[in-house]
């Protein structure tokens, strides 16, 4: 999990570069006059259309640690590694990120419950196909290492090494399909491997996970399976 080949990301879509992530560059500014002004103006208009949420008696009523995934266990994730959020109204959800945690599944829990630990993903699938749900959806987890990835995406890590095959079980995989597909159905994201991701194809990620030996042929098999008794 420490390492950086593999496992979930870091803080890098924490936040911690304001509230949108996106900056006026030096050549907006140069340019000056009307150009610049109407861009500012459309640049909050934007903002505000995401966050009309926050604002004092707007936001929406929630209970804390409410399972998303009926079939998971609710264990909560350290308020340091996620950002409160009301997706989709605010970031449309349409990709899934596979992670491997290098490590336990108890590690995985203790890390994402850590502060200092500047991550964690919404979910946590066991071998047995045991599945914590860690952070509620409607919110952003820190997990892909990208600010744009983390806020359109839910992350889910695995128990596992990504050079031991023999991690990636058959109940893992069923256990993990299960959620998955329970995610593209209420989101509409399709089952595909444009949609559904491994953490190295995270643009500018240094990870590697989930690894050349997780199937991929299985994994998206199994979820379309479940998808179709989901509907």
């Amino acid at each position: 999990m420490g390492s950086k080949a593999s496992g979930t990301g870091g803080a890098g879509g924490s936040g911690k570069a304001g509230a949108s992530g996106r900056r006026v560059g030096r050549r907006a500014v140069l340019l000056g006059g009307g150009a610049a002004v109407l861009g500012t103006a459309v640049l909050a208009r934007d903002e505000l259309a995401r966050a009309w949420w926050r604002l004092p008696g707007m936001e929406k009523k929630r209970v804390e640690g409410e399972l998303d995934h009926r079939a998971a266990e609710w264990t909560s994730a350290s308020r340091a590694n996620w950002r409160r959020a009301d997706r989709p109204d605010d970031y449309r959800i349409d990709r899934v990120v596979i992670h491997v945690v290098q490590g336990s599944y108890a590690t995985a829990l203790k890390v994402f419950k850590d502060p200092g630990h500047g991550a964690a993903a919404h979910y946590v699938v066991r071998k047995d196909g045991h599945v914590a749900q860690m952070i509620r959806e409607l919110d952003v987890a820190f997990h892909a290492g990208s600010r744009d990835m983390n806020e359109r995406s839910i992350g889910i890590e695995h128990e596992g090494f990504v050079d031991r095959p023999q991690d990636f079980t058959a109940a893992m995989y069923a256990g993990s399909a299960r959620l998955t597909a329970d995610i593209c159905v209420r989101y509409g994201i399709p089952v595909d491997r444009e949609h559904i991701i491994g953490h190295v194809e995270v643009e500018g990620t240094d990870h590697t996970d989930p690894g050349p030996h997780w199937d991929w042929d299985r994994y998206l098999k199994l979820v379309r399976e479940a998808s179709k008794a989901r509907v």
